[in-house]
């Protein structure tokens, strides 16, 4: 038996966390058993483990082995988790580890004893039965650590470029961005030739993103950042922005500087705005609340969600191998993760490490190690 991470939340508004034994299958013919050593806690990952509920309430019991978290969904937005009510569900999206079994078929044997990096849900769990497809063979002398980030975050960056040069833009907004994945995106651009507007809210994630190199920060709290994002806007050309807050007035603001600084060179007037297309796409939640809009940048624009698997189906096959290569080759370099602390399945579950890494602070990224002791 295995242990392994399951979210619950109740019908009568009560989310549970705590740790269950799972069996460890067989492998069929086409898959490998993966002892899995590191997982991070992606914000993707939080929002399937914490759900709707409110985790300032959260209380701890069960035992010292067996810790059990509770926490209390409010009624209002009871109704969003419809879906998973009742339902005991795993967590985490992506991991690395070293295969232990492998099925009858030459993929999967080929991946007997070594180190992957996997993709498929259910990864913060001591070991998982995966198809040799979705997993990825580490070069050799690469750590699970090293590993455990391979997907997430490496393929939205590369999908980010690949979305603004598909859709016909030339450079990038990105918001939350001294964040792991903002740093990946500063890397690829910079390694690329991309000019990229990086938006942030604090001095010292200011000060990180210009150590990496970064010409374009713009800092939210600033009481110059509209004049800041406009000037950015209009040297760049950036059309196309990726929004990791969602709410509140950001994403808006951002249509309007972008309109603001295409009319700098705008030779008539135009009661319907410029003809630039300007988009917006959310691809994260960091602010719940609802999105703002003041509509000042005309009728030239879109904004939406925008999510990386979506994304890669468009892309194709061949088009995702691409950037999965390319991940490979700088995994220790361009696509290189840091964390600031590693915990064990039942470290993750005390309420002192669930304050830290719940806040999805940046500077702040946990990974997670099932089979740490």
């Amino acid at each position: 038996m295995a242990l392994q991470i399951r979210s619950l939340i109740r019908s009568s508004g009560e989310l549970e966390l705590s740790l269950h034994d799972a069996p460890i299958p067989e492998p069929q013919a086409h898959e490998v058993v993966i002892r899995v050593e590191a997982s991070p806690l992606n914000p993707s990952d939080l929002g399937l483990l914490f759900g709707a509920a409110d985790m300032s309430t959260a209380k701890a019991s069960g035992t010292a082995d067996r810790p059990v978290v509770t926490a209390t969904v409010p009624e209002r937005v009871l109704p969003a988790m419809k879906a998973r009510l009742d339902e005991s569900m795993p967590v985490g999206n992506e991991g690395a580890g070293v295969v232990v079994k492998a099925g009858s078929s030459p993929q999967a044997q080929a991946l007997l004893g070594k180190t992957v990096a996997a993709i498929g849900g259910a990864m913060y769990s001591q070991y998982r039965c995966l198809a040799a497809a979705q997993c990825m063979e580490l070069p050799a002398g690469t750590t699970p650590a090293e590993g455990a980030s391979c997907f997430v975050n490496p393929l939205t960056s590369l999908s980010m470029v690949e979305t603004m040069r598909m859709e016909g833009h030339k450079a990038l907004v990105h918001t939350a961005a001294a964040s792991n994945l903002g740093q990946m995106l500063n890397k690829i651009c910079q390694k690329d030739g991309i000019a990229l507007v990086n938006i942030v809210r604090k001095q010292d994630q200011e000060d990180l993103l210009r150590s990496l190199g970064a010409k374009y920060v713009c800092n939210s709290s600033s009481p110059t950042f509209i004049e800041d994002l406009t000037q950015a806007l209009a040297e760049t050309g950036a059309t196309l922005a990726f929004d990791a807050i969602g709410g509140g007035k950001l994403a808006g603001q951002i249509l309007g500087c972008m309109e603001a600084a295409i009319n700098r060179t705008a030779k008539e007037y135009s009661r319907y705005g410029s003809n630039t297309h300007k988009q917006v796409y959310i691809y994260g939640g960091l602010d719940r609340g609802p999105t703002e809009v003041v509509r000042n940048f005309g009728m030239t624009w879109g904004m939406g969600g925008w999510l990386l698997f979506p994304f890669l189906q468009r892309l194709g096959d061949a088009g995702t191998q691409r950037l999965k290569a390319r991940v490979v080759a700088e995994l220790k370099t361009t696509f290189a993760s840091h964390y600031t602390r590693e915990v064990s399945l039942v470290e993750m579950l005390q309420l002192d490490a669930i304050g830290v890494y719940g806040k999805q602070a940046t500077g702040e990224k946990f990974l997670l190690n099932p089979n740490k002791a």
